[in-house]
């Protein structure tokens, strides 16, 4: 069956307070099962947050113990891939019965990852997939993924995958994710800017791809009171304005965008609108030119230390200091 109903929710982070988070998470998840969608997307960093407007005391060359609390609180507010948030989570998609992705913020260590997660509808986590490649100041607080975790999974529904904000400029990750077969497209993001649009609709149209869009929409409201916000106090103020969309293969707008409200934007679509997209335009296929471009993906995972096994299974040495 290549009819499907798909859905972005446009939801924002109570900012610092997971639990709560969760709660409205849940919340959303069952009006959207109640529209009988097969698929939901959640924006980037929804479990987690996105803390507009902090700098975290960082300027060149110098933090500040302010700062080095913010982070702190920061690291408090992510989550383990696999934890027990994971587990709540995936007890939403197996009460929608359909596939879920939303983005978290992932702690590994000491180390955040901004990170999206897979849930197949029996509530299993599928995998993640790592922001490779922070933005401007993201990246005093977030490590950068490796090609270990880029997948594009092959479900009863399509084949998803996910970039994250900025992650969808990269043309080398696109065209990975293009060989892999990906036919539905999902984009977390905090990118609210009306220039979105337009690269949600050439990607759809670049990949003849459904793609899925999820922007939070976030206001000073959501942000505790001990949150130093550039933009201002007013609990009114707009942080992240939406503009959640759904577009298809062929790049044309079939559902949103959305701005200024929480919102579960849904679109029924038919999947081989992807085979009569690339009738003309396969650009991992017919319309490639190996003999000229190669890409050459490293898809290992990148550990800092590596230990043999033999090292593991050895017994602990001791020094005796006389």
């Amino acid at each position: 069956m290549s009819q499907r109903r798909v859905a972005v929710i446009q939801a924002g982070t109570s900012l610092f307070d997971t639990p709560r988070t969760l709660d409205r998470m849940e919340a959303h998840c069952e009006a959207a099962a109640a529209q009988g969608v097969e698929l939901a997307v959640f924006p980037e960093a929804y479990v987690g947050g996105y803390p507009k407007g902090l700098n975290f005391g960082a300027v060149l060359g110098s933090r500040s113990p302010e700062g080095r609390e913010d982070y702190l609180r920061y690291w408090k507010s992510a989550i383990d891939v696999p934890g027990a948030e994971t587990a709540r989570i995936g007890s939403f998609a197996a009460k929608m019965k359909a596939h879920l992705v939303v983005g978290v913020i992932e702690r590994d260590g000491a180390t955040l990852y901004c990170t999206a997660l897979f849930f197949g509808p029996d509530g299993m986590l599928l995998g993640k997939h790592r922001k490779l490649m922070p933005t401007g100041t993201e990246r005093l607080v977030w490590g950068q993924g490796d090609g270990s975790t880029i997948p594009v999974f092959e479900t009863e529904i399509g084949r998803i995958g996910a970039a994250i904000c900025w992650e969808n400029y990269m043309p080398d990750l696109r065209q990975s994710m293009y060989a892999r077969g990906i036919n539905l497209w999902c984009a977390p993001t905090v990118d609210e800017r009306d220039i979105w649009q337009a690269s949600m609709r050439h990607i759809a149209y670049e990949g003849r791809t459904f793609v899925l869009s999820a922007c939070q929409y976030m206001t000073r409201a959501d942000a505790p009171e001990n949150y130093t916000c550039h933009q201002g106090n007013d609990p009114e103020t707009v942080l992240i304005r939406g503009g959640s969309v759904i577009v298809n293969p062929l790049g044309e707008i079939i559902a949103g965008p959305i701005y200024d409200r929480e919102a579960i934007i849904t679109a029924d679509i038919d999947l081989d609108d992807v085979i009569r997209g690339k009738y003309d335009l396969d650009v991992a296929g017919h319309y490639a030119r190996p003999d000229i471009f190669s890409l050459q993906v490293n898809n290992a995972c990148q550990n800092p230390v590596s230990f043999s096994a033999q090292e593991i299974d050895a017994p602990l040495l001791t020094m005796k200091i006389e």
